[in-house]
């Protein structure tokens, strides 16, 4: 698993990247009340705004990490989006297709992200 500066959570499966936000985020936003969700099917660049999620303090973009076609979303958030509070590392929000998924290594390790938000 590795982590953005945008305090989202990467975790790679053969060339499936899943994404969400991690539990620093979700802490911070408060008691989430709505998840928009992209569509299945939609290519995109890293750094593309994809979701937003909307707590009872803020709405927050959730940006694509990197580049690829989005192959499923979480639609379980978008019925209930406090699952997102409950377990934020397990509330994954898309999933996106990379044409290598090694590329994750580049973002920060989870004691680097620790260091972070310290």
């Amino acid at each position: 698993m590795r982590f953005t500066e945008d305090h989202e959570w990467l975790q790679a499966e053969g060339d499936v990247v899943t994404v969400g936000i991690t539990t620093h985020a979700a802490e911070q936003l408060g008691d989430v009340v709505f998840v928009e969700l992209p569509d299945a099917g939609r290519d995109c660049d890293a750094g593309d705004a994809v979701a937003v999620v909307e707590s009872v303090k803020a709405a927050s973009d959730i940006f694509a990490p990197v580049a690829g076609e989005i192959v499923e979303v979480n639609e379980a958030l978008a019925d209930n989006p406090g699952l997102v509070n409950e377990d934020a590392m397990a509330a994954w929000f898309f999933r996106i297709r990379v044409a290598d998924a090694s590329i994750i290594d580049g973002f920060l390790t989870e004691d680097a992200y620790k260091a972070l938000v310290e």
